[in-house]
């Protein structure tokens, strides 16, 4: 049951946020845009309730608890930015907005990108491990959420991996930006020397 009111979630999150963009561009009504793109954060409150309800009425955690419950924490932590991402599209594709930069390769503006990427990973991790706690102590059962306890481990497994490929993109891009001011003085270098 939970795996399928998961998917119910994840579909209704790309509905609200297709029909939320479609109202602001398409039928260029502002407000039943707002009102829909308002209502995604409504699905991760379904889910997370309906699982402590499923809990606390004496239920069993089950791998769909613990998978309802990462969601939650993914979805409120990257959900924000995958809407901004749709709306730059959307934007390009119906309402003639520039089209949406490429993601920086180095520089500052890769590693700007690389640490917010980090910060929305351990937010993810934070509130899933907050809301997997919560569960935990408030069901009181070491037997019945004995699943959501083993799902610290997937977080911790995330997080090691997010910070190991953060670190690998801030390295690369201050690579990026030496090879490209190397490759901007030779070609300075041979400039002058074509001169004389």
């Amino acid at each position: 049951m939970m795996i399928t009111l998961i998917l119910v979630c994840e579909v209704m999150f790309w509905v609200l946020v297709a029909g939320g963009l479609g109202a602001r561009y398409l039928l260029r009504r502002r407000l039943l845009s707002t009102v829909l793109l308002l209502s995604v954060p409504v699905l991760d409150v379904i889910l997370i309730t309906a699982v402590a309800i499923h809990l606390g009425s004496g239920g069993t955690a089950e791998p769909g608890h613990a998978l309802g419950v990462l969601y939650f924490g993914f979805t409120v932590a990257y959900g924000h930015s995958m809407i901004h991402w749709a709306d730059g599209k959307f934007a390009h594709r119906f309402a003639g907005a520039p089209k949406p930069p490429p993601a920086p390769k180095y520089g500052a503006a890769r590693r700007r990108r690389e640490v917010v990427g980090w910060a929305q990973g351990l937010a993810a991790c934070a509130l899933s491990g907050a809301a997997l706690g919560v569960l935990i102590l408030w069901v009181g059962d070491a037997g019945r959420t004995e699943m959501l306890g083993g799902s610290f481990t997937p977080l911790a497994i995330f997080m090691f991996w997010n910070t190991v490929l953060t670190v690998w993109g801030l390295v690369e891009s201050f690579q990026g930006a030496d090879a490209d001011t190397g490759a901007a003085a030779g070609d300075d270098r041979a400039a002058a020397g074509a001169d004389r």
